[in-house]
């Protein structure tokens, strides 16, 4: 049982976070943001579902082996051979856990075709096999906060009596408020026998952008486990964000008195590295980790904090590790300087990743009169990607524009190793490189987004480039940054289109808030 003062943070970024869409993560970044969120104080981490792919075994596998503190989970449905698979991926950890599932609500009921009574007792086979396999088990019935109350007791008490450990309480779809939130956690704890023995979690998502409430909601009723992730990442409106309740836990501790074990100011740096590998920038005015979240512009506002901080911040930019010196960089500024701000900004670089970056820094210090953080940051972007093994390479481009039509772009681009050319057409300069793109390498995949954003203000700003393509309901995001808004625009499309190819090779990894298929649960 946990200690009845402190909330378990659950953090699953890497299976429901990484199932938004168009935000596939690399085997190597996912074991990155696992070593960051264990060094981090996460309780437990969800690393993925390993019966999707043998992507997904082998990076849960290999998070497990290297887990130092955290619980390492994996998810399965409510059939054997998931959680068979399940437990050859996470028992390589000092601290495993299994979690599986099955939908509860009449409408999740319909898609098996089960009866109450034959549901209930697929969850008591299934919890009993994975706890005869592992002594901490996770069971959730999903979509809980529309299961009807009878049948919700009864399934959370067969789990119980089964083995299962902790009993998680999935809002799937986001539909619940605060006050049914609490009182539904509330409620479980008073009438269901053996619930004094468990952990209660809960578990929302942010359709009606009460996430974050809803959770903090059932911490009141008593749930002692949140799982949240990174920035909100997740399906759909994304899940409850571990920095908000992190905060809101620390900085409300006098109408809310339980503690978290994460150390808060290694926020802002996994929210920069997730933003950067899942390819979904975080808002600006997203609350504890956004650009703004620290920014004020009114002259009120901004007297009262030159005189007092406090009047209008309730907590330090320091708090969540948002520290920044007045080191200005510029075309002078020697390794040692791009080292120290990098480091501030979270990048701790080996020498020859250093020496990389710095080529890239000179290269666009000689474009900008200053560059700021920023630009610092689209530049680890924009190194990070080209540190990728991609099929798809931007190696040349130049296009002609003007009031005088067509435009035209004449790209080069490194396909398998060969360089490939041509000269296509569009209406204006970034559609004549799109099309250009399409003649070298042709695809179906559908254009569903093109933004471009300046990192930074004036006219010799990066243009931080976001595209998003959709092929036969496989979704990709790229990213790139550049002065040149067409060249970035170039390397986000092809960017996409490498994380498509990528996923091609994959089976989709299933959802507690997708469709599942249940062919195997029955």
């Amino acid at each position: 049982m946990a200690d009845k003062d402190h909330v378990l943070i659950f953090d699953t970024t890497l299976r429901d976070g990484e199932q938004s869409p168009g935000a596939t993560m690399t085997h190597s970044q996912k074991l990155e943001i696992a070593e960051l969120l264990d060094d981090m104080g996460v309780d437990i981490i969800e690393a993925g579902f390993p019966i999707a792919s043998e992507g997904d075994f082998n990076a849960v596998s290999e998070i497990a082996k290297r887990s130092k503190d955290a619980v390492i989970c994996g998810l399965s449905r409510a059939n054997f051979k998931d959680i068979d698979r399940c437990w050859e991926a996470v028992k390589h950890a000092a601290q495993p856990r299994i979690h599986t599932f099955i939908g509860t609500s009449p409408l999740h009921r319909a898609i098996p075709d089960l009866t109450k009574d034959e549901m209930a007792e697929k969850i008591h086979e299934t919890v009993t096999h994975a706890r005869n396999l592992c002594d901490n088990v996770q069971w959730s019935p999903m979509d809980a906060t529309r299961t009807e109350w009878e049948y919700l007791t009864r399934v959370v008490e067969i789990a119980i009596k089964a083995g299962a450990t902790t009993i998680n309480i999935p809002d799937t779809v986001g539909y619940t408020a605060p006050r049914e939130s609490a009182d539904l956690i509330r409620r479980l704890i008073a009438e269901v026998p053996g619930a004094e023995d468990v952990i209660f979690a809960t578990h929302c998502h942010n359709d009606l952008g009460m996430a974050t409430a809803n959770s903090l909601a059932a911490v009141e009723g008593g749930a002692r486990q949140i799982e949240c992730t990174i920035n909100g990442l997740g399906e759909r409106a994304g899940n409850t964000a571990l920095e908000e309740v992190v905060m809101a836990l620390r900085v409300r501790g006098d109408i809310m008195p339980y503690d978290t074990g994460v150390d808060a100011t290694k926020l802002t740096h996994i929210s920069r590295r997730v933003a950067t590998v899942s390819g979904f920038a975080v808002q600006y005015n997203k609350a504890i980790v956004g650009k703004n979240a620290f920014a004020h512009e009114s002259g009120i506002h901004q007297d009262g904090m030159l005189k007092n901080a406090e009047t209008f911040e309730i907590m330090r930019p320091e708090d969540v590790g948002l520290t920044e010196t007045n080191i200005v960089m510029g075309k002078h500024s020697g390794r040692a300087a791009l080292r120290s701000k990098l480091h501030e900004l979270g990048f701790d670089l080996a020498d020859n990743q250093l020496n990389d970056v710095f080529v890239r820094f000179k290269a666009l210090a000689d474009r900008k009169k200053e560059v700021l953080a920023d630009d610092l940051m689209a530049l680890m972007r924009d190194q990070e990607a080209g540190d990728t093994v991609d099929r798809l390479k931007v190696k040349f481009l130049r296009v002609i524009c003007g009031t005088e039509a067509p435009q035209s772009a004449d790209l080069t681009l490194e396909i398998d190793g060969e360089d490939r050319q041509v000269t296509a057409q569009g209406d204006g300069p970034v559609d004549a490189t799109f099309n250009a793109v399409k003649e070298l390498f042709p695809h179906g995949a559908r254009l569903q987004l093109y933004q471009v954003h300046a990192v930074t203000e004036g006219t010799d700003a990066q243009a931080t480039v976001t595209v998003r393509l959709e092929e036969e309901g496989r979704i990709t995001t790229g990213q790139s940054a550049d002065t040149d808004t067409v060249v970035a625009s170039a390397k986000a499309y092809v960017a996409a289109l490498n994380r498509m190819l990528v996923k091609r090779e994959r089976v989709e990894p299933h959802s507690d808030t997708k469709q599942v298929s249940y062919k195997d649960v029955t």
